[in-house]
Parts: structure tokens; sequence; C-alpha cells
């Protein structure tokens, strides 16, 4: 479920109400100065006014007041429809930076200011507002969470809705990956105590508020590009109106400067002009709309062109937390030794697998044998915990015994390194668990091998058909994971990846990452723990879950508010939206300028050169009807294009070069075709009056 507070329509009375309002701020010239071809029909807009003023004045070479006064009018809606085309796309960032503005009051926090191992924190209660980095606070049931941070004890249930829209609540506890809280999110049950990770109005909502009113947004580089080559466009076309007089003078043709202004402005890209702020700013919002904040305009431009998409296993490919589902004991090896030592090395694994191991032998039932009491197993000692390095946790009992589990190859070096064997039997069972798509866990007891557990993953329905489709983009789909290899490469062939990184550790997934980019792909990768911060931080696109750590969060350019794994797929497809919505307004705005061209030159020489008539191949009523005809379809195709440039062009993973030329099909020749329509129809309506 998606944010529900905020609308989705297009043209709400109150958007466009704030929109028409800024639309006659940003004619200010130091704003207008930003978009160089609109910046030229602003100008225009004055040349026409001083036309007008002298044509007052008693000036009668260049037409009839009525005249120049309408097409002085016509400009002016020209550049104010290009305003508000922008206007409406920061308005309706601003309406839903308004409604994150209440999540974001100032609560009372419970600042801890004294805290010791095993005694009661003392607290009192001050305004958010006041705590800074590195503060504690605490939260019970019913409490608003007052700043962002990560928890340092305790385990709570927290609603998330005002932040994700989600209204199911979900688990945060301290220690792994899931310990990160967001404030203006509410505690549900339990208490927790959280420790501050940013400065005060630094905080997430702080951010996505900047970032959705658009404060923050800069110019991509592909944007900026694009407003080069425009400005380019538009310096070619004013030395063909400037050349355009020697052969007036030559002809013995009187073009008055409305004609030339016109002529210009209709030549120029004036509709991809108006409409490129817009493209980029509704780029960042259909971001948004699928609870992903992206850091600026520049991720979500870089996600259409990645080539390379790196995503975790578990919860993404597969359902996640993979599930303990039988212990095989080593040969010679009692089951309940060999399920007690993998209890007993399971208690400081807070992995869900770990969990699962547990939770599987204290189901007991006919199986397995049934612990209760795992207190007085454990008593005195030493844990060691899972670790992403050593793939591996266990305990050191006070009798001596030492006892370890983990991933296949880990604990066979451990066994190895101490010169004892590892049995044939057990190679076997892990074989075979691997090759069924499951995940082997072996038990050691002292350096010996005590056993087998099984963990079995699901792979997620559907996922293959979503990675076909991001294969039809021409994007590479890597599967990194802890398993080994056998298992690994059973479950991406399943799942349709095409490759994957087994056995990875952290330092791999960066490896992965600058072999690809060194090649010169563009690489996006999803995570939520501290050890993917550095591959994050590497990656072109990197989107950190919302629920992960302050330095995953930190190091990503995106968050994904649902802290749904899959969500790095569909802000590729954002991304490609994004490019193809401006590619292909760009493809029609530079194809009308075919038929404007065939509605106003043969208009200023027609009656000087009668020959010049056949170029009228639309048979408009007169040179000025031909004129105003053009401008006025120049400047209502501008928000007539509004709803696609802010809804975007819709995206079909048919290949690159298919694409290109569907739509130079559509765009291309429809951007020829609709204007002989639309100033046709128009110079019918006009020539009633001329």
């Amino acid at each position: 479920m998606k944010r529900t507070n905020i609308s989705t329509s297009l043209f709400q009375p109150d958007l466009i109400k704030t929109a028409l309002k800024a639309s006659f701020v940003k004619l200010s010239p130091a704003v207008m100065f930003r978009n160089p071809v609109m910046f030229l029909v602003y100008v225009g807009m004055f040349v026409m006014l001083g036309v007008v003023v002298w044509i007052a004045m008693g000036e009668t070479s260049q037409g009839s007041l009525a005249y120049n006064a309408l097409v002085l009018g016509i400009l002016f809606l020209t550049v104010l429809f290009a305003n508000f085309a922008e206007a409406i796309a920061e308005a309706r960032g601003k309406a839903q930076a308004d409604s994150l503005r209440k999540t974001r009051e100032d609560t009372p926090a419970k600042k801890v200011s004294f805290m010791e191992d095993g005694a009661m924190p003392i607290f009192q209660t001050v305004p958010s507002s006041s705590l800074h980095k590195g503060d504690y606070f605490l939260c019970e049931v019913g409490d608003i969470i007052p700043a962002d941070g990560e928890i340092v004890s305790g385990l709570a249930t927290i609603d998330e809705s005002a932040i994700t829209g989600e209204s199911a609540p979900v688990i945060r506890e301290a220690g792994g990956d899931k310990s990160s809280v967001t404030g203006g999110t509410k505690v549900l049950s339990d208490r927790i105590k959280v420790q501050v990770t940013v400065k005060p109005g630094e905080s997430f909502l702080d951010k996505m508020i900047a970032l959705v009113e658009g404060a923050s947004r800069q110019k991509t580089p592909n944007e900026i590009a694009l407003t080069i080559l425009l400005a380019g466009f538009t310096l070619v076309f004013i030395i063909v109106c400037v050349t355009l007089q020697p052969f007036a003078l030559y002809a013995g043709a009187n073009i008055p400067i409305a004609a030339y202004i016109s002529l210009f402005v209709c030549l120029i890209p004036t509709t991809i002009g108006a409409l490129l702020s817009a493209i980029g700013i509704a780029g960042m919002d259909r971001a948004l709309r699928a609870n992903v904040i992206a850091k600026s305009g520049k991720a979500v431009e870089t996600a259409g062109d990645v080539d390379t998409l790196l995503l975790d296993k578990t919860g993404t490919i597969t359902i996640g937390n993979r599930k303990a589902t039988h212990f095989y004991p080593a040969p010679g090896v009692d089951l309940v030794k060999m399920t007690t030592a993998a209890v007993l090395g399971s208690q400081a694994d807070d992995t869900p697998e770990g969990k699962s191991i547990v939770e599987l032998a204290q189901a007991g039932g006919k199986d397995y044998p049934s612990f209760k009491n795992l207190e007085s197993l454990s008593a005195g000692a030493r844990f060691i915990k899972f670790t992403a390095e050593t793939r591996s946790s266990g305990v050191d009992l006070p009798s001596g015994i030492r006892i370890r589990k983990g991933a296949y190859d880990a604990i066979k070096a451990q066994v190895e390194k101490a010169g004892n064997p590892f049995p044939d039997e057990v190679t076997e069972v892990v074989k075979k668990i691997s090759a069924n798509g499951g995940t082997p866990l072996v038990v050691i007891e002292n350096e010996q091998v005590v056993g087998t557990v099984e963990l079995q993953d699901i792979i997620k329905p559907g996922i293959a058909e979503r990675f076909d489709r991001l294969r039809k983009m021409g994007v590479k789909t890597v599967m990194v994971t802890g398993d080994n290899p056998l298992t690994a490469k059973f479950i991406a062939e399943k799942a349709g990846v095409d490759d994957y990184i087994a056995e990875a550790k952290p330092e791999d997934k960066m490896n992965y990452i600058k072999a690809e980019q060194t090649s010169g792909k563009l690489v996006a990768m999803m995570g939520d723990g501290t050890n993917d911060a550095p591959a994050l931080a590497q990656a072109d696109v990197g989107v950190a879950m919302n629920s992960g750590t302050a330095a995953a969060k930190e190091a990503g350019n995106m968050v994904d508010l649902d802290n749904d794994p899959t969500k790095l797929i569909e802000v590729v497809e954002i991304g490609k939206q994004l490019l193809m919505t401006r590619g292909t307004l760009t493809t029609f705005s530079i194809a009308n300028d075919v038929a404007k061209y065939f509605a106003i030159v043969p208009a200023l020489f027609i009656t000087s050169i009668p020959a010049l008539n056949a170029l009228n191949i639309m048979h408009l009523h007169s040179p000025e009807s031909a004129i105003l005809s053009a401008i006025i379809f120049n400047a209502i195709i501008i928000p007539l294009l509004i709803p696609l440039a802010l809804k975007g062009v819709k995206y079909r993973p048919i290949g690159a070069s298919a694409l290109l030329q569907r739509n130079l099909l559509v765009y291309g020749l429809g951007g020829v075709a609709v204007p002989f329509v639309g100033i046709k129809l128009i110079d019918l309506v006009v020539s009633v009056f001329f």
C-alpha cells in the first residue's frame, strides 16, 4: 500500500492556483535566464512590447496595432505556460512536503541523563529539537519517536505509516540490520533505548522535505547536455532569421518585426525547453510515489542507464528468512548430541537462520529432542557472535567444550586447521542439500564434525518474469549470496539471474562493482547493513532500505521506505521512464519545427514571390493568419503536453533499438503530423477574423 495522504491527481484546484501564482513570480529575469530557450522567447516578448508601443505612437510599416498586440499576448502566454509547467511540478512536491511536515512536530523526548548496565536509566523529558547527535532517549508504548536513531537495546513494534504509508507495523530491534528508527514514527509495543544518529535539522524527514520541495534539485548531467544542445539549436535559428533580411530586401518584401519574432519563436525548440525542468522534477516525484527517496535527480536518471544490478538472494530472489528444516548427525554421532550442539552454537546468531535452528529444536515432537531450558545448558558460557566475515557463530562452555556452527567451507577450514579429518559422509550430505537448493550449515564440537543443518529457501513467485523484463531492458542481474557455489548456482538458474557471487563477503561485492565499472558499465545495488555501506557508496545507484543502519542510508543515494529489496527493479524502470520521456518529447518538439516552417516561411514571401505559394501545402488563409496560427499552436501545445511530462511516457522493455524505432515513429512522425492538423484548424478559426 502506497502513501495515502498524498493525492496523485495532476490538476487539483489548489495546486493549479498555487502554480498560477508561481508562474507570474517566475517571470523575473533572474529566473527566466536559467532556461536559455525560454529566455529568448521572453526577450522576444519585450521586443514585441516595444513594437506595440511604437505602432501606438504612429508607426505604419509594422502592421496593425491589434495584430501586433495579439502576437505580444500569445508570446506572453507561451512564457507563462512554460513557467506553469515547472510550477505545477513543483507545487505537487510542495503538497507532499506539507503532508510530511505534519509528522515533523516538536514531540517530547525522554532523554537519558544517566545510563548504567543493569540499572534503570534515568531520563528527563525535553523537546525533540534539543536532541543532538550521540544523545540517548527512551521510547515506550504510545510514544512518538522524536529523532532518527539506532536502537541500542530492546525490541519494539513500530507504526511507520506516517513515513511509508504502510498500515502494517514493523519490528525493529537492537543489533543486526533492522535497528534504524525514523523520527515521527510511533512505538506500538515494548520499550527501546535509541541513540540519535543525526544533527538537528538533518533528520530523514528534513531531507525528504527539502528534496520534494525541489530545494535540493540540481540539473542532471543529461539535462545540462540537452540544455546546451537546445541552446545550440536556438543559435542556429537566430542565424537563420537574421539572414532572411537580405533575402527580403532583394525580393522587395516588407517583413514586419512581428513575423521575424514569430518565425524565430516557432523554430526554436520551445516545447521541450518549456517542459525540460518539469520532466526532471516529475522523475523524482514518481520515485517518491513509489516510496523511494532519491537524494538527487542524478540518481534517478542514472538508474535509467544501469547496466548491472546486484541483488541479495535472501528477501529479494527468495522469500527470505531461510528456515532450518532438518538435522543430519555425522556418522557415529547421536541426534541429541548433534541437535544440542546446533542449538548452543546458534545462541549468538541473531540472524533469522540462526533463530530458526533454535525454533526447530525447541519444537521437539517425534523427530527431534525438545529443548526447554537453554539457560541451564549455556550458563557461564562465552558466546561468539555470527559475523559476515567469519560466517560462523559459536560458544565456549565452562566445561572446555568449543562449539562452532557455520558455512561449510568456513567450518571445514577450522576442522582441517586443527588436523582433524572432515568426514566424506558429511561432505555428501552438504552436496545433496546444495543440489536441492538448500543451504548446509556444519556443526563442530572441539573441531570435530557432529552434523549438518539444512536450511531451505523459497524463490519468490514471478521473480523470474521480472528478471526477464530486466534482460529485455539490457540489464544484467547478479545474485549476491553467502551460500556455497553449488547452492548459489541452483537458485540462480531457477530464478533466471545472469550471474551470481557465491560465499560473498563485503569486499567481494565491492570488487565486483569496481570490475563492472572498469569495463564501462553502470552498477546498481541495494543493501541495509553497515557492511553494505562501502559497496552502496561505490555503486552508481545505491538503494538503502529505511530499516537499515544509518551507515547504509548515508552511503546510498536512494532510500526505500518500504524496505522492499525488489524495489531496485522498479527504480530502474522509473529511471528509464524519465530518460525516455525526455527523449520522446525532445523528438516531438524538434519534429514540430518542420510543420511550423511550412506555415510561416511561405507566408513571409508569398506576396513578393507568388511561386512560393506551392510551399503553402496547408493552404492557409493569409500571411497574418498563418503566422498567428503557428504561434498559437506553439503556445497551446505546451500545456497540452504537461500531463505527459508529469506522468511520463509508458515504458516497455522491448530493447533499446526497438524502443528507438517506436519512438521515432510515434513521436517523430507524430511531431510532424500533429502541427499540420493543429495549425490548419486554428487557421480556419483565425481566418474568420482576418
